[in-house]
């Protein structure tokens, strides 16, 4: 028997390869991980050959080569041969070297080069785009040798932002290592991602890493020793920093009795700090009591003409079975900021909540409750009985997404709230399909539809995963014990009537041969020309085949000839009807095979899979089965594997109307944002299917529609699929009159039988922003209210139902139902990971607004339908993700971070920490708050204007804020949340909180009448700056505003709206200060250099006397005038402007440059060592002379000036000419004032 020696390092790609390599040998040899035998061979993977021969093979290509060759992996031709030879050499010589510089610094081992690596990896990127394999339509040793050289990269390298641009590759690498052979040897495959696991370390690596653990033992022991003797002071000190930890970490709650819809207390003073739970206590239904959230609200009539507009925009309606994930929370956030925006701009504003009623869904959770609970089905109660149950469920549970939906601070008028199975609306369906049935637009007819065998219904596009394969695939279906096989295609050989010849075919559901009818191949194909007019015959069954001839049919696949099932493919089915073939359906509704022979009949479609492969190989006609990598679709309700089968059903002509929507939107009528999605909206709309809306459930809008039976042997009996034999009608009795009339019979003489199914839940949807109104009876509402002004929703539903609501509202009512749709993003996980159940990343936004222990996350994954192995694989990544659980972070908070997240992209990887991020946002906003409140004192009275005699830092806040307001206004207009949210939190945190407060501290502590004078000035200010920039956040975060808003001072009293979210939003009449900006921007520099030499000299508490070097008079002007702001942000002593050479500046100041026209010297003398900085400043120096050298090399070469961009010429010469005379300027200057 053969021996393999390897090695045993998990990671070793070489020995790795043999390995792989080996698993497709029919005689696979014995693996050692050890040393081969001295004198037998030189190094590891070598193999010694069983058969006597002395010769070893030594090195992975060796012996890759030979175990390959034996499977028969190198090629099927000399050809073939020769491109395995090349991949072997590019994957050794090109690949492995580059790789290895990327991976092998993490060992500590080479420099890396991953742009290099790249390079290389593009180049197969390009080769694989055509291609499954590198050679031939099989895995070969090529590629073996070169996913075995790229393997390390995959694992510790290449980023997913790399991955993404290696599209090819990735595929390729993909599909490779989920090969059998490549999982048995390596297992799953983990990809790299920045923190995840890196290689195992070297022997050397660990020794070291094991001499720095003793060296930090003993440390640690050192500084035990150390902290003892210090004991009693640390624990009194210790003592006073636990406080406000406490109080940061602590939860407020609000106790004081405050009946429902009552205004909340905001006498008593504000809590020490910001807390969730206190702020959003109460005020919510405050707001819903007072009518806040009406369009009635302030306005005499609706009908009244309100000159600054109207607002109207309907939310998407959840499902009844519904629980509130971050994508609801998305969505509403989003639209709620808009409406509240509109309503403060004084416009007429509704949002109109709803619910959908959820065909499948809700059918689904009803059914599984009442097996589980009473052991019954919806057939043993009955169609009338089973709607009652679903009715009683509804109104028990069917609110729960409201309250979550008022949780999250929705400002929706809820005495709107519709239902699509409410009376109002059902009418407005049941006259939706009348009207379109007695136009032809809506047809009968019968195609295939997918369908779903648990749930015994068609289910549409929307309801079908798509589950990618790589290959060979074993997955769960309902009613199977045992895991059905996907992944493989099957070739199997058709014989040809009168002659020995065969024509060979291939599938992935071979089941469905059964239901063949024909042989295709491509007209020009010169393989089949001798076939025309012959026919194939069915091995099972007395059926012939003909040989038919279609320009679908791609040459180069296969073997060019593609078995045509019509009643059971989608692309199969035109072809039956381009060539008039017969369709022979053979399953029913609940996969049970049917019009087959036996021994398949009454056969489940997967059990059917097996037997007919097995016939097939016993009569010799099966060739082969091989990985394929396909798309399997998955019933997203039951799991189930969904099948195209023929059924009679309702469907709606969408050509016209999808040419309107179209039209619409390439008009300028309708604007589509962002414009990105214009492509797919086109794709869509110019290509449209009729749309099948026909539903096998109980649940949901019955089809007003009758079949008709005349009884009357002059009229011939009419067939399902016949649609004048169907008639529509509001009742049976106006449906019979509609029926006599057709027939020209008496109405006695028509029998009626109404359809079983129901309609589609997006046709109700799609109605949904005039059915809520009314339509199609006329009233106020609908007057005011129809069209909307804005559709926002996510873009995974622009064509299911925004475009459905184009179609239909231009259809019904000739207007388009809203002039424009903005489309966000789909929330993803930190990692970019779609959020799923089994990866335990589905965020329920109610845990992050109270919080939740890890305990809690786990506990939540018990209730869910997911098997114990997912439950524990999610586990995991819960506990990765959050392994202290999710932190409280308040409603607000969320709000904010979505807001902030939304950027016009198509994907959001939300990050939890994020979000806590802008809790303590939160906090800082209430701390500027609670400290101004104290500064204006409880005797302030806001000027109703400013007065004009502002100090500099008064005007320069009050541009800042000038220059908020208009980022916030365009950022509304335009859609644009970022922006909205980069301004506010920028005004409060670095210019208001960082900046202004703290430079104003020194007006407010002092006592001359002159300071007091300019302190009631910065008060009315900072008043200014409170109230307008409440305001500004106001549609954001409306709960920490209104509690803040509440407690500040009225301009006007008498005329002030009650509410902050009536209150009007602010507009900019002013253009923000530019001058004033520049120059704080200047002072702000020159703050910053200085803190920058602080902190490099760990001065945290010491003030110190700071030199500004300025290079002219004006800039001498410019630090005075600022230098009360400069001297307080900076912590400094003193601010000493100077003009002139170094003469000017004292002895023993550390150097910075501030900018072009001034430096910071910080007198340090006294207070640090000035040998170690001399010491430290002279390195410095060396360094930038070496930095210089190297750039005035690279500037000097022959070929520098024709190959360098002119940018970046004129860039190395400015970086030369500022070096030359600031940078080394100043190090000399230090180093001579230093010594």
């Amino acid at each position: 028997m053969d021996s393999l020696y390897v090695s045993s390092h998990p990671d070793d790609f070489r020995s790795l390869l043999t390995l792989i390599a080996a698993e497709f040998s029919p005689s696979r040899p014995r693996t050692l991980a050890e040393e081969p035998p001295a004198g037998v061979a030189r190094c590891r993977p070598a193999l010694l050959l069983g058969d006597g021969r002395d010769t070893p093979l030594c090195g992975a290509g060796a012996v890759a080569w030979y175990l390959a060759s034996v499977g028969r992996r190198t090629g099927s031709d000399a050809q073939q041969e020769s491109e395995v030879w090349q991949w072997l050499s590019f994957a050794e010589n090109e690949l492995t070297p580059v790789a290895c510089a990327v991976v092998f610094p993490l060992l500590g081992l080479q420099h890396s080069s991953k742009a290099e690596l790249l390079r290389v990896l593009k180049v197969l990127d390009q080769v694989l785009e055509p291609r499954t394999f590198l050679v031939g339509e099989s895995l070969s040793l090529a590629d073996m040798a070169v996913a075995m050289a790229a393997l390390l990269p995959f694992k510790y390298a290449l980023e997913p932002t790399d991955r993404k641009t290696l599209v090819n590759v990735s595929r390729w690498f993909d599909t490779c290592v989920n090969q059998p052979q490549f999982l048995k040897v390596l297992g799953k495959i983990s990809l790299y991602s920045p923190g995840s696991e890196r290689p195992p370390k070297t022997e050397a690596q660990l020794k070291k890493e094991a001499k720095k653990r003793e060296k930090m033992e003993k440390f640690q022991q050192k500084k035990e020793m150390e902290e003892k003797k210090k004991k009693k002071q640390m624990q009194s000190q210790t003592e006073k920093k636990a406080k406000p930890e406490k109080k940061e970490l602590g939860v407020i709650t609000y106790n004081v009795p405050t009946p429902a819809g009552e205004k909340k207390d905001v006498l008593s003073s504000l809590p020490d700090s910001y807390s969730p739970q206190y702020v959003e206590a109460a005020w919510y239904s405050w707001w819903e009591k007072q009518g806040f959230f009406k369009p009635e609200y302030g306005r005499k009539s609706l009908s009244e003409p309100n000159p600054r507009g109207i607002f109207m925009m309907c939310i998407p309606p959840p499902n009844v079975t519904g629980s509130l994930h971050l994508g609801h929370a998305l969505t509403n956030a989003i639209q709620d900021c808009l409406t509240r925006w509109h309503r403060m701009r004084g416009e007429t504003t509704l949002w109109n909540p709803g619910c959908d009623h959820a065909g499948i869904a809700t059918q689904v959770v009803v059914e599984k409750k009442l097996m589980r609970e009473r052991g019954m089905s919806r057939h043993d109660l009955g169609r009338e009985n089973f709607i009652q149950e679903v009715w009683t469920w509804k109104n028990e549970k069917g609110d729960r997404i409201y309250h979550q939906l008022k949780k999250l601070g929705s400002s929706l008028d809820w005495d709107r709230a519709c239902f699509t199975m409410d009376p109002k609306l059902s009418y407005a369906v049941q006259e939706a399909f009348i009207r379109m049935h007695d136009e032809g637009v809506i047809y009968r007819s019968k195609r295939l539809v997918n369908w779903s065998c648990t749930l015994n219904s068609a289910i549409s596009d929307i309801e079908v995963d798509k589950k990618e394969l790589t290959g060979r695939t074993l997955l769960p279906v309902p009613g199977y014990k045992e895991k059905v096989e996907f992944g493989v295609l099957v070739s199997f050989s058709y014989k040809i009537e009168g002659s020995d010849e065969e024509v060979v075919v291939a599938t992935t559901r071979i089941e469905t041969m059964l239901g063949d009818t024909a042989v295709a191949v491509h007209p020009d194909d010169p393989r089949y020309q001798h076939l025309k007019g012959k026919v194939a015959l069915h091995p099972f069954c007395d059926r012939k085949l003909p040989v038919v001839f279609d320009d679908f049919v791609d040459m180069n696949f296969g073997t060019g000839a593609v078995k045509i099932t019509p009643a059971h493919d989608h692309n199969d089915y035109e072809v039956g009807e381009r060539h008039k073939l017969p369709f022979v359906n053979i399953l029913d509704e609940n996969g049970f095979l049917i019009n087959v022979p036996p021994p398949f009949l009454g056969m489940k479609r997967f059990e059917a899979r097996k037997a007919v492969l097995q016939a097939l190989k016993d009569r010799g006609q099966f060739k082969e089965v091989k990985d394929n990598p396909m798309v399997v679709p998955v019933c997203s309700r039951s799991k189930d594997i969904v099948e195209p089968l023929l059924k009679p059903q309702w469907y709606v002509d969408c050509r016209d109307m999808g040419k309107q929507a179209a039209d619409s939107v390439r008009s300028g009528e309708l604007k589509i944002i962002p414009d990105h999605h214009l492509k797919t909206w086109f794709n869509w709309m110019d290509n449209i299917r009729d749309w099948c809306i026909s539903r096998q459930l109980w649940w949901g809008h019955r089809i007003p529609a009758y079949f008709i039976t005349v009884n009357d042997p002059s009229v011939k009996p009419g067939e399902d699929v016949d649609g004048h034999y169907w008639v529509s009608g509001r009742s049976e009795e106006e449906a019979r009159e509609k029926a006599a009339k057709r027939f020209n019979v008496t109405a006695d003489k028509i029998s009626l039988r109404q359809d079983e199914d129901v309609l589609d839940t997006w046709f109700s949807s799609g109605i949904f922003p005039f059915s809520i109104f009314g339509w199609p009876n006329e009233c106020e509402d609908l007057n005011v209210f129809y069209p909307g002004t804005l559709l926002e929703t996510g873009h995974d539903i622009l064509f299911f139902w925004v475009a459905r609501m184009v179609m239909m509202g231009l259809k019904l009512t000739g207007k388009l139902p809203f002039k424009e749709v903005y489309l966000h993003a789909v929330v993803r996980d930190a990692h970019g990971r779609k959020m799923s159940k089994s990866l335990g990343n589905v965020i329920d936004p109610l845990d992050v607004i109270t919080g939740i222990s890890l305990e809690g996350l786990h506990a939540q994954l018990k209730d869910s339908n997911l098997d114990p192995v997912e439950i524990e694989k999610a586990k995991e990544g819960q506990k990765s993700d959050y392994p202290s659980g999710i932190p409280e972070c308040g409603t607000d908070a969320l709000r904010f971070a979505l807001c902030a997240y939304t950027s016009q992209g198509r994907d959001i990887n939300l990050d939890v920490n994020r979000i806590l991020g802008y809790r303590h946002f939160c906090n800082k906003l209430w701390n500027a708050v609670k400290f101004a409140m104290r500064t204006l004192g409880e005797s302030f009275v806001p000027w109703e204007k400013l007065c004009g005699s502002e100090s500099v830092a008064d005007r320069w806040i009050l541009s800042r804020l000038c220059a908020a307001v208009a980022l916030c206004g365009n950022g509304f207009q335009a859609y644009d949340f970022p922006a909205i949210t980069t301004a506010i939190y920028n005004f409060w945190l670095y210019e208001l909180c960082d900046v202004y407060l703290e430079s104003v501290k020194p007006v407010f502590s002092r006592t001359d009448a002159e300071a007091q004078k300019q302190a009631e000035v910065c008060r009315q200010t900072l008043y200014t700056c409170l109230e307008v920039g409440l305001r500004l956040l106001s549609p954001i975060m409306p709960f920490v505003t209104e509690e803040l808003f509440q407690r500040l001072p009225r301009r006007q009293p008498q005329d002030s709206p009650p509410s902050i979210c009536v209150t009007s939003y602010p507009e900019s009449s002013e253009v923000s200060d530019e001058e004033i900006d520049r120059e704080m921007e200047f002072v702000m520099t020159v703050v910053r250099t200085i803190r920058s030499l602080r902190a490099d000299y760990n001065l945290t508490k010491t003030r110190a006397d700071c030199y500004l070097q300025c290079i002219d008079s004006a800039t001498v002007s410019l630090v005075e005038k600022y230098s009360l702001q400069i001297q307080t942000l900076s912590y400094s002593q003193a601010i000493h402007p100077v003009i002139g050479g170094d003469g000017t500046i004292p002895v023993g100041c550390a150097v910075a440059i501030a900018s072009d026209k001034c430096s910071v010297h910080l007198m340090l003398k006294g207070l640090i060592d000035l040998d170690k900085e001399v010491a430290k400043l002279t390195t410095k120096q060396g360094d930038l002379e070496k930095q210089m050298e190297k750039l005035e090399e690279k500037m000097k070469k022959s070929d520098y000036r024709e190959k360098v961009p002119a940018k970046v010429q004129d860039l190395d010469a400015e970086k030369v000419r500022r070096e030359e005379t600031s940078a080394l300027h100043s190090s000399n200057g230090a180093i001579y004032k230093f010594k």
